[in-house]
């Protein structure tokens, strides 16, 4: 082998071992940094704004559902008043405009078919799923609703941001004043 060549197989080995290092260590290295040390942090199953559709089969309250599989899922950006149970489940007592915010929910949404949409959080501290919640047109008089929209709109629900799930916070925020000014449900009724 020739100087000459040794200098370029020299040059190549160089260039691909440059190559590789910038491929693990560079700034815009594609590959996702790998920590080995473990931290609390769940692996996210679902990516903001994904939807998944599913079928509603028992309302808990106004501000809460039941989905296939026995999977409780919470609305994000809405509070409604509590329905108070005992640890057997039964009834033992209830905020004011509670049973009108559940009987509410429970006509737009149970036995239905629901697009769930994903905001940041994936669950909240008691393991609900967070999320934006769509009844379909084929089960809603061929209108897609926006439930956490609507409850709030109508007076059967306040707003309650808490972040970083904040998408439609300000929406939110501008047709509970609405609600408010308009005298609307949990306005009317309990104030």
């Amino acid at each position: 082998m020739t100087w000459a060549n040794k200098k370029k197989l020299t040059i190549y080995v160089l260039v691909i071992i440059y190559a590789v290092i910038q491929l693990f260590f560079g700034k815009n290295n594609p590959l996702p940094k790998v920590s080995l040390i473990p931290t609390n942090v769940p692996t996210p199953t679902t990516f903001i704004g994904e939807k998944q559709t599913v079928n509603v089969t028992r309302v808990i309250d106004g501000d809460t559902i039941e989905i296939e599989g026995n999977i409780k899922v919470r609305y994000i950006g809405i509070n409604t008043p509590e329905i108070y149970h005992d640890t057997t489940g039964k009834k033992t007592g209830e905020q004011c405009f509670a049973e009108e915010s559940y009987l509410e929910n429970k006509r737009l949404v149970e036995g239905k078919t629901a697009t769930l949409i994903k905001d940041v959080s994936d669950k909240d501290k008691y393991g609900r799923l967070l999320r934006y919640v769509y009844i379909d047109p084929s089960t809603s008089s061929g209108q897609e609703i926006f439930v956490n929209d609507y409850l709030i709109t109508n007076g059967f629900a306040k707003i309650m941001t808490i972040k970083p799930d904040t998408k439609y916070s300000l929406v939110f925020k501008q047709k509970g004043e609405e609600a408010k000014v308009n005298n609307l449900g949990i306005w009317k009724k309990c104030l």
